[in-house]
């Protein structure tokens, strides 16, 4: 049996900094074995990264074949992202399933969203009235989360184009409820100001991107302990976003280039306002795999890089109820040249990946 020596320092949890640990038949302990030789390896060690917001069945054209799904999850894994929370699919993730060698995916099962309210061919699309039915079958197949999109472009009205709730407040809630008698949490894409309110009334256990937010809904959302992923590598293709509609929506293409020029600020906002702020790329369309390194680099520029660390490993592990390199814990983890939270750029440049207790990098 092949044994490891984490020379360390490991940060393992909040401010918690370890001088060594070893890792034997893959899993971590932090007492010295006695009879064991072990290979050393030198570095700061953090639980492996999480991207909380990624989209393995999705490249830049649409929909991928299985085999286009696990290299996007090797892109991922050699990046050093060891856990997904796949917030949405046009379909099965089931190449996935039993892979150790791949990062661990949490589902969100498929997109829910209402016809031509989406992009097409990438969500179940249902009328007004079956939402919270279809929220129980997508928590019944998932990993145990749901993907709502609460708001999106509404072509039908013309000119007067712009960002407008999918569902009304009592849909949201009735489909809410659903997922959670099914044991599932659910994720909700929003840009617009319109449907937050709907969606923290409901019960929301998570706000992708959260462009609309006001103070009064950052509030609500640190009260309430509702994380946001604020996707900002995503939100700097608003200002292309606009460009491109200025001519037949204007009205839409004011609000996005809005948002896009307040983007560091408002994520200052949510962060100085007690937010819990999570890194998650959106990895899958316009974004690239393996990027969690840069999105948290945009992030750095709204808080301290010492929460932006926290966010990309133990503290998004511990709100998905994943190991975080306890005692005992599977040795998912990541080697850098030197501490990340006073250098945010280390995480770009892994010198170790371990998955399972076995080497990656």
């Amino acid at each position: 049996m092949t044994a490891y020596e984490l020379t360390g320092p490991i940060l393992a949890d909040e401010d918690v900094v370890v001088g060594r640990a070893w890792i034997l038949g893959g899993r971590i302990t932090y007492e010295a074995p006695r009879h064991t030789d072990a290979t050393r390896i030198d570095g700061w060690v953090v639980p492996g990264f999480v991207d909380m917001h990624c989209h393995l069945a999705v490249g830049p054209s649409g929909p991928v074949e299985e085999d286009l799904m696990v290299k996007q999850a090797i892109i991922e894994r050699d990046a050093g992202v060891l856990l997904i929370r796949d917030t949405g699919a046009p379909g099965p993730l089931d190449v996935l399933a039993g892979r150790d060698d791949l990062p661990r995916v949490i589902r969100s099962g498929r997109f829910i969203a209402r016809p031509k309210r989406y992009l097409k061919g990438y969500a179940v699309e249902v009328e007004p009235g079956q939402l919270a039915a279809e929220t129980a079958i997508q928590a019944r197949a998932s990993g145990g989360w749901v993907k709502l999109i609460a708001d999106w472009i509404d072509r039908d009205l013309g000119d007067a184009a712009d960002l407008t709730p999918l569902w009304e407040n009592d849909e949201l809630a009735d489909a809410i409820a659903a997922a959670h008698a099914a044991g599932a949490r659910v994720t909700a894409h929003t840009f617009a100001t319109e449907s937050l309110d709907g969606l923290l009334a409901a019960g929301i256990d998570s706000i992708e991107h959260g462009t609309g937010m006001t103070a009064a809904h950052i509030d609500r959302a640190a009260s309430a302990g509702i994380p946001v992923v604020p996707t900002l590598l995503q939100i700097a293709n608003f200002e292309s976003f606009a460009a491109q509609a200025s001519e037949r929506f204007p009205l839409f293409a004011i609000r996005m280039r809005r948002m896009y020029e307040r983007r560091h600020e408002h994520v200052t906002d949510m962060h100085d306002a007690g937010v819990t702020l999570l890194v998650g790329t959106d990895a899958g369309t316009s974004i690239a795999h393996g990027d969690l390194a840069r999105e948290a680099a945009e992030m750095a520029r709204c808080m301290p890089a010492s929460d932006v660390v926290a966010a990309a490993t133990w503290r998004a592990r511990r709100f998905l109820g994943a190991p975080i390199l306890a005692e005992g814990d599977p040795a998912d983890l990541v080697v850098l040249a030197a501490d990340p939270r006073e250098d945010i750029s280390t995480l770009s440049a892994p010198s170790g990946i371990m998955l399972g207790g076995l080497p990656v990098l």
